[in-house]
């Protein structure tokens, strides 16, 4: 009967850009699994039923996203018993996605450094949330003016970094003409307590005026240097081995004339 099934455990929820994952353990053998989606002011959703899986997709069931829910996992038989008898389930930490989704990280559209200026260009994360219209809803389109990114930057083969802060998609600011910049941008919600700081951008970095000495470093000089001074070296020993040669060959064509004669 049902009171034998086992029930989940270990229920977590993975949550980023608002598509949201439940995973449970154990693996089901001989029964199976149905979830449940309890909101604090909607109705219970049914996701995943009679399956043999330990995660489940419940993304589309929770588009209030500031609505707190928690899941209940229930164990079944693979067959229906007694309606009157209730399965046994597990129930989940509560879960409300506008305060604990992952942000994603942005993607870098473009960028450049002309002079004195770093211009960065970047793309919200989307959602997996549609508009009337059929596109998607971007991460900035859900959280607003609770959403806000930053820049790091810092100049190349250095460990200081700056940051600058944007509720738009593009960044300018000023840096030293000539060398180069790297960075990575990163969205924020100031206003959470937990979760604050988003996925970081991949890091990228600008090649304006780069030279080999900045690609290698001092490796490089040393190199440089050694193969000069051997230059060098061999300019001065070259042509005084060449000129004792001369007089070597010189001595010796006057000897074996010399001999020559005697003869």
């Amino acid at each position: 009967g049902y009171e034998e099934l086992p029930t989940a455990v270990n229920i977590t929820w993975s949550s980023i850009n608002f598509k949201t994952i439940l995973q449970w353990q154990p693996k089901p053998s001989g029964y199976f699994y149905t979830v449940e989606i309890h909101g604090r002011t909607s109705d219970v959703k049914r996701k995943c039923i009679l399956t043999s899986e330990t995660e489940c997709d419940v993304t589309d069931v929770l588009r209030n996203v500031k609505e707190t829910y928690t899941a209940h996992i229930l164990s079944v038989m693979p067959v229906e018993m007694d309606n009157f008898e209730e399965p046994p389930f597990a129930v989940s930490e509560k879960f409300t996605p506008y305060s604990q989704t992952v942000i994603g990280k942005p993607e870098i559209k473009d960028y450049s450094q002309k002079g004195s200026k770093l211009s960065v260009v970047f793309k919200d994360p989307l959602t997996p949330y549609i508009f009337p219209n059929g596109s998607f809803r971007s991460i900035q389109d859900i959280f607003q003016h609770d959403l806000e990114y930053k820049l790091y930057y810092w100049k190349d083969q250095s460990s200081g970094k700056k940051d600058v802060t944007t509720n738009s998609r593009e960044f300018e600011v000023s840096v030293d003409s000539g060398k180069n910049y790297c960075f990575y941008v990163q969205g924020i919600i100031p206003s959470r307590r937990e979760n604050r700081n988003g996925q970081e951008s991949t890091v990228l970095c600008t090649s304006v005026g780069r030279s080999v000495l900045d690609e290698y470093g001092t490796e490089v000089f040393i190199i440089i240097a050694v193969i000069a001074v051997a230059v060098i070296i061999l300019a001065i020993i070259l042509p005084v081995v060449l000129c004792k040669r001369k007089k070597a060959k010189k001595a010796r064509a006057v000897r074996e004339k010399e001999l020559l004669n005697g003869i």
